[in-house]
């Protein structure tokens, strides 16, 4: 699992649908269904300013060692299947565990990390859980989360203020064992980009009756964006989205799409409006000994991939049309084992979710762990 080529690293530059909508849909601010506590319960958390800098990739802690003061990349350790990640603005990251449903606050000064709630009502089973987590685009007047989260009957978007009752945005996403999918994204224009999985049936993506298989856009009530919450189809399974500054046809940032799409290979898809994936060649492809992609997060000059079965970070120049060039590279192959969520703040540096308390993944004592590192790559130079 050694490095790609180093030319690579300077060449970084930086329907009808029958979907279940909620009400709650007032033209002004959030108005709750069912119980609902509009404060979070005691105190709120205590912010720190962020750091100044992040350190670049180094050597892993001694296994066991059970310090995170022996490896600078470590912001926190000792979770349970970290999946879902956001940053805050003041430079802090709010994580969440798939399993167990905890919310916990994360540090760039690698202060303790600090539980904030957990969000009840989640189902586990297969690979489901507490997913993706998104920032709602006016959080520092409203303080709403958004996440993607398994029950026992479907998939579903859901949204709160941290210590508030989960209340539902878009429900009746496709269930399964796996394929659930869970990539959440605020688009430029305030509306909400949903990734779904097909629930184990490859039939579903095609299917403009169903919301499983697809990238969904809708508005922060859940409600269809158009005619119809679809955005794309003929999808696998979406677990990560991410956008670059570089504009699509519509003027807004280019959007891109991790899938298990084809048997012995992941892909990466530039998603456009109206298109059917199960017809179109990816962006990328990512052999199946290197894949397991949990997680996307773009610049100006490139984007970087998450692999939980390929261990490693995979980063791949983009041109000013969003195209791939050059070699690939990659980094961490092999030092945290096995590497899902990738999300990249204003400083140019990767936070980064292990996985290896995942029932697939060999953990140590310190497992699972929060990174935070500058990327060898002047890609992730470029913030957002």
């Amino acid at each position: 699992m050694g490095r790609r080529a180093a030319a690579g690293a300077s060449r970084l530059a930086a329907v009808v649908l029958t979907a279940v909508v909620l009400t709650g849909c007032g033209d002004g601010g959030y108005e709750p269904s069912g119980p609902f506590r509009p404060l979070p319960e005691g105190a709120p958390p205590e912010v720190g300013p962020p750091s100044s800098s992040a350190p670049v990739p180094g050597d892993p802690a001694l296994p066991g060692s059970g310090e995170e003061g022996g490896d600078p990349n470590v912001v926190a350790s000792g979770l349970s299947v970290p999946t879902g990640l956001v940053l805050l603005p003041d430079g802090s990251a709010i994580v969440g565990e798939r399993d167990t449903g905890r919310l916990v606050h994360v540090f760039p000064d690698r202060s303790p990390a600090r539980e904030l709630m957990t969000v009840p009502g989640i189902d586990t089973a297969g690979d489901g859980g507490l997913l993706g987590l998104a920032l709602s685009p006016t959080y520092l007047e409203d303080g709403l989360l958004y996440a993607y989260v398994s029950t026992a009957t479907d998939n579903r978007v859901v949204r709160f203020p941290l210590g508030g009752t989960p209340n539902p945005v878009l429900t009746g996403i496709p269930r399964g064992e796996r394929h659930n999918g869970g990539g959440l994204l605020f688009g430029t224009d305030g509306t909400l980009f949903v990734g779904t999985g097909d629930a184990g049936d490859p039939t579903l993506g095609r299917d403009l009756g169903s919301l499983g298989g697809k990238v969904l856009q809708i508005d922060v009530f859940g409600r269809s964006v158009g005619p119809s919450p679809v955005f794309s189809r003929g999808h696998r399974d979406v677990t990560a989205l991410c956008r670059s500054p570089v504009p699509d046809e519509a003027g807004q940032g280019t959007l891109y799409a991790t899938d298990d799409a084809t048997e012995g290979a992941d892909e990466v898809d530039r998603v456009v409006r109206g298109t059917d994936y199960g017809t179109v060649a990816p962006l990328i492809e990512v052999p199946a000994e290197e894949s397991g992609l949990g997680g996307c997060a773009a610049a100006g000059g490139g984007i970087f991939l998450g692999a939980l079965d390929g261990e490693r970070v995979h980063a791949f120049a983009l041109d000013g049309a969003g195209a791939v060039v050059g070699d690939p590279e990659e980094f961490l192959g092999g030092q945290y084992g096995r590497l899902r969520t990738v999300v990249i703040d204003a400083e140019g540096a990767l936070w980064i979710t292990t996985s290896n308390r995942d029932g697939v993944g060999t953990p140590i004592e310190d497992d699972d762990r929060v990174l935070r590192i500058l990327p060898p790559s002047a890609a992730g130079a470029s913030p957002l």
